[in-house]
């Protein structure tokens, strides 16, 4: 079931410690296990999502940052990872310093999206973009090449706040880089039904995004947190845990909203 065009959706928060690396790494897990090609593009200098997908940093010759300074193309710079359909554009420490490198090019913002507009990204279904904690040149790459984003926010007092200024900035990028971006949804992450006040989180932020929050929560959970340092995603480290299932519904959300899409 190949579309003619692939489906680029940023995974964003400026804020760190939310959940979007493990949200990066096990949607696209489960979108390739019911049969999707993926691709993660990893361009968080930390390189979390190359590490918890078993990438060793020696393997990591051609990357992310090789993509950003066009010196290397999608083809060149991508890796198989162990779960079949889903492949990776490692990250590497030398992202540290793309920004400085790019940031007097006109085409600054654009180059992410110029490296995944070429023929060897097409075949994929889903790109999914992992993005650095920060609102900086990297993100706004990312948000400039995607059709959508995917926000993942940790059910804590403060949700709202960070929010906001994420919310403000896909705005701005709408109005001048990319303006057909859209939210593809918001997962809250780190769910503890057991207090009182991710419960009023949770109604706090739907009450101010309505549809916009997917329905599926993602709870807290010691094996899904485990996972990483064995290099493999939750799905495939612990497939009964209530974290992989979480996330094997957020992604059929996930394409639900994408038939949605193309259905209107």
């Amino acid at each position: 079931m190949h579309h003619s065009k692939n489906r680029i959706i940023t995974i964003a928060n400026q804020k760190g410690g939310v959940g979007k690396t493990t949200t990066a790494i096990n949607l696209a897990t489960a979108l390739a296990a019911i049969g999707e090609e993926v691709l993660i593009v990893d361009i968080d200098p930390q390189g979390n999502a190359s590490t918890g997908l078993g990438i060793d940093r020696k393997d990591r010759g051609v990357s992310a940052y090789d993509l950003l300074t066009q010196n290397a193309t999608v083809a060149e710079t991508v890796r198989q990872t162990a779960v079949p359909h889903l492949s990776i554009i490692p990250s590497t420490m030398d992202l540290l310093g793309v920004e400085m490198e790019i940031s007097g090019m006109s085409d600054r913002v654009f180059k992410l999206k110029k490296a995944l507009q070429g023929d060897d990204a097409k075949h994929y279904d889903y790109v999914l973009i992992d993005c650095p904690p920060s609102l900086n040149l990297l993100t706004m790459n990312a948000m400039a090449a995607a059709h959508s984003i995917l926000v993942p926010l940790q059910c804590e007092f403060f949700a709202l706040e960070g929010l906001s200024q994420l919310l403000e900035t896909v705005g701005q990028v709408r109005d001048s880089l990319n303006p057909t971006l859209d939210i593809q949804g918001i997962v809250m992450t780190m769910y503890d039904a057991r207090n009182n006040l991710a419960l009023q989180v949770v109604e706090d932020v739907r009450s101010h995004l309505g549809d916009k929050v997917y329905r599926t929560l993602i709870p807290r959970n010691v094996r899904v947190s485990e996972a990483p340092s064995y290099g493999k995603p939750a799905i495939l480290y612990d497939l009964k845990c209530a974290g992989s299932q979480a996330y094997l519904q957020l992604a059929s959300e996930v394409i639900q909203r994408e038939r949605n899409r193309k259905a209107a």
